[in-house]
């Protein structure tokens, strides 16, 4: 699948993955909900190659994931900030996490915990309209054209 057959494709998923690409994408966004806003300071979380880590960051925010400030004038320097779309990708970080945790999990992991009551965050996705876990009920999928 091409890049213009995928943002055309009427799935919202293959659409939101062609943003991502791959890991590196996601793991900035972790590390932006984290705090980090530097490219040193990515680079050094992450161990990912400086040119790579340029192509990622020129993505997200080519896509309206994160935001460049200037934070410096001499000598110029860039910070890069979440957006309102890159803020709203918290609970699909969360939910990668909690499947990797069941699936993926074994030996130590790292916690995320509420800053406020101190307590493990257990992300569950729930269904707005019917109040149920999603994943619990049946599911169809039905096409633009089959509305």
């Amino acid at each position: 699948m091409d890049s213009e057959n995928i943002c055309n494709n009427p799935c919202p998923i293959v659409r939101s993955l062609a943003l991502f690409g791959d890991k590196w994408s996601i793991l900035i966004l972790r590390d932006a909900h984290a705090g980090l806003t530097r490219f040193d300071q990515f680079r050094k979380s992450l161990g990912i190659a400086p040119t790579i880590l340029t192509r990622r960051l020129g993505s997200l925010t080519a896509e309206g994931m994160l935001e460049r400030r200037r934070y410096s004038e001499h000598p110029p320097r860039e910070e890069y900030v979440l957006t309102a779309a890159g803020r709203d990708f918290l609970p699909v970080l969360f939910m990668i996490g909690e499947w990797g945790r069941q699936y993926r999990g074994g030996g130590e992991l790292i916690r995320f915990l509420d800053a406020e009551t101190e307590t493990e965050i257990k992300a569950v996705a729930i269904d707005e309209v019917t109040g149920a876990k999603i994943g619990t009920r049946p599911i169809r999928i039905v096409a633009p054209d089959m509305v």
